[in-house]
């Protein structure tokens, strides 16, 4: 079943290795590639360390029998297209929990990465093996999955600070230990989620439409084009027709981080490729090209970024 399960996402992702308890499986296309470690914790039960590199990716995933799926984000960021033009976000420390029935469709990663876990639940083998090997455990799964996947089939826990206290102990288990482990932990996320409350307005999740989504990128890709040029919110929402508040909330959501740190951020990273690749070019040069005119104020903000300075930066890679 893991082999299958995994191969059935997509025709450009290939098994590398298998056996009973671990499958290991490679993504690759013309946008990048990722890695898929898949780990049987108990009969209908999976865990998936995905490690995704990639602009994009599409899913040919057909879920052939009842699921309940639980992803952490430890890092990166993405965009689902959910049909009839509306898109939805997974960010860092988010939790998407879903029956997988929209999952043949079409992924991006706007930050070209994508860190986190997958719990798998195959409902009739994982709710008759939680049943009979562990009787005290009082779950219902089926209760589970009717209260989280009733309406959108999606629901999305932002940010909780119980879920990164469970989740980040998943990122550095012991070999020796994981299977063990990976079961007390999968039990430890449905007696959360279980115990979790949420309202109507919860269920509401707030999807960014076709429209919105194209003019966010087109203003991303019109400030990218020229790093050397500063312009206002005001002035790309006149240019780009949207109104100012949509703009900053779907850019954010779509980017994960408002218009100014993310073209900061983007500044940096690009100044960064210079660093490397144009040894010719001074720092003063570089710092010009991405929108600096002052080479201090660009070394403050590449340090911040990058957590070196730029001459730092640039003697590590002699």
């Amino acid at each position: 079943m893991m082999k299958d399960t995994i191969l059935s996402s997509g025709r450009n992702i290939y098994p590398l290795s298998e056996n009973e308890e671990r499958a290991v499986f490679q993504m690759k296309d013309q946008t990048g590639e990722g890695k898929i470690i898949c780990y049987t914790v108990f009969p209908g039960a999976f865990l998936l360390y995905n490690d995704f590199h990639m602009q994009s990716y599409e899913s040919e995933f057909q879920a052939g029998t009842d699921m309940f799926c639980i992803d952490h984000c430890r890092e990166g960021w993405i965009e689902q297209d959910m049909g009839n033009g509306a898109y939805s976000y997974l960010e860092a420390g988010d939790l998407k929990i879903d029956n997988r029935k929209n999952h043949n469709t079409h992924f991006e990663f706007p930050l070209h990465h994508y860190h986190g876990i997958t719990i798998a639940l195959y409902m009739e083998q994982a709710a008759a093996t939680l049943a009979t090997e562990l009787k005290g455990f009082s779950i219902d799964l089926y209760a589970l999955q009717r209260k989280y996947c009733r309406t959108e089939n999606l629901y999305i826990v932002r940010r909780e600070g119980a879920i990164q206290h469970i989740f980040s102990q998943l990122y550095t288990v012991p070999e020796k230990i994981k299977k063990a482990y990976f079961k007390i932990k999968i039990l430890e996320v449905l007696l959360f989620l279980d115990a979790l409350e949420i309202s109507k307005d919860d269920l509401k999740y707030p999807y960014f439409y076709r429209t919105q989504v194209e003019k966010v990128k087109a203003i991303q890709a019109f400030m990218a084009a020229d790093l050397e040029k500063h312009h206002t919110l005001k002035e790309l929402a006149a240019k780009f027709d949207i109104p100012l508040t949509s703009m900053k909330t779907c850019f954010k959501g779509v980017y994960g981080m408002s218009v100014f740190a993310y073209m900061r951020t983007y500044r940096m990273n690009q100044a960064a490729v210079l660093l490397r690749t144009s040894r010719e070019k001074s720092i003063a040069e570089i710092a010009g090209s991405v929108g600096y005119d002052s080479p201090s104020k660009f070394a403050v903000a590449f340090k911040e970024v990058m957590g070196k300075s730029p001459l730092e930066y640039r003697k590590s890679f002699v």
